[in-house]
């Protein structure tokens, strides 16, 4: 082959090249497909809840197991108060505080929707499964709210009212923004829950003499020993959820202020007779009622495991109604007792 051949053969194949480098590419590659930018979620509701399950709807909304301890606790109070029992007081007292705790745990479940439906123990809450809107259930906690402080400030008394309200913002807007804040939300929830027995208290004396001092502390101290075991055996949902518990953040704190706690409510039930509100023999029947949650306390406490915790939880459950039933019981002969010596 000449050198002239030779020099066009070359010329031939850098002329081709380039288009065959093309098709080459052309056929390796793939054309990019546009990426497509995810859309912000917008709310709505997935499974509107028929008309004829809306009072289901508002029970859950409203935790009804819980609004029914809170209601029983307001009547104990009214129960242990001084004073003849009015069924027309009473009625109305239980009324607004069902209304009270129907508002706070409604606005309770509005704040935390995003949270509870992290986590396995609340995900099946109304807001969390989209049975209502979030307008739907803040107008129902609204309405209830306005209802049930109208209806104590009317027909029982403004110091019960007062409370109602208070325990609506304590419940609401102060403890449940707290709980992704810091561990002190437990006290404060758990003043919380020692505010209705002195709605009680109040709706049948209209004051708060020191014997509902001591029965809001009894009730202040009981939610320790029962809280924190129950959020030891949920503290892997809590965590998720992003709440800053004890049983998350200091488990071992959360078994002492348990055990702590269980431990005061002997020198507060002592108190108890000391005010005239029972008789002596309460000390030592409320003692055995006491030894026993101590004793799972300390167990918790000892060896802070799920089985320590649910059983501290279950004696706790069952601590409260027994004790509250002790005081009424012993008030009971006490004034019997006071009666027959006139």
């Amino acid at each position: 082959m000449t050198s002239t051949q030779r020099a066009m053969n070359k010329t031939q194949r850098m002329n081709k090249t380039p288009s065959a480098l093309n098709t080459q590419h052309s056929q390796q590659q793939q054309p990019l497909q546009p990426i497509e930018t995810p859309k912000a979620p917008i709310w709505r509701i997935q499974s509107l809840s028929p008309l004829g399950q809306l009072p289901k709807t508002y029970s859950d909304l409203s935790k009804d197991k819980l609004t029914a301890f809170v209601v029983l606790t307001s009547m104990a109070g009214y129960a242990i108060a001084p004073g003849a029992t009015q069924l027309f007081t009473l009625f109305w007292t239980a009324a607004g505080t069902t209304l009270c705790a129907c508002s706070a745990n409604s606005f309770n479940q509005w704040i935390e929707t995003p949270y509870d439906a992290q986590m396995s123990r609340t995900r099946n809450r109304p807001l969390a499964r989209y049975a209502l809107s979030p307008v739907h259930a803040l107008t129902f906690g609204t309405a209830c709210g306005v209802a049930g402080v109208t209806s104590l400030f009317v027909f029982v008394n403004p110091l019960t009212a007062g409370l109602g309200l208070a325990n609506i913002v304590l419940y609401a807007g102060v403890y449940t923004r707290m709980k992704r804040l810091t561990i002190a939300n437990t006290w404060v929830g758990a003043v919380v829950g020692a505010i209705p027995p002195l709605m009680g208290w109040a709706a049948a004396t209209g004051t708060l003499s020191p014997g509902a001092w001591v029965l809001g502390a009894i009730m202040f101290a009981w939610q320790f020993p029962h809280f924190n075991s129950l959020a030891y055996t949920l503290r892997a949902d809590y965590s998720k959820a992003g709440y800053r518990m004890m049983s998350v953040t200091r488990p071992r704190l959360n078994a002492r202020v348990a055990l702590r706690y269980s431990l005061l409510m002997f020198p507060l039930c002592a108190m108890l007779p000391v005010l005239g509100i029972t008789d002596m023999l309460f000390i030592a029947d409320s003692s055995i009622v006491n030894a026993y949650m101590a004793v799972c306390a300390y167990k918790f406490w000892k060896h802070p495991e799920p089985k320590h915790s649910r059983r501290l939880f279950f004696s706790s459950i069952a601590h409260l109604p027994v004790l509250l039933i002790l005081i009424m019981a012993h008030k009971f002969w006490q004034d019997r007792k006071a009666q027959s010596n006139i």
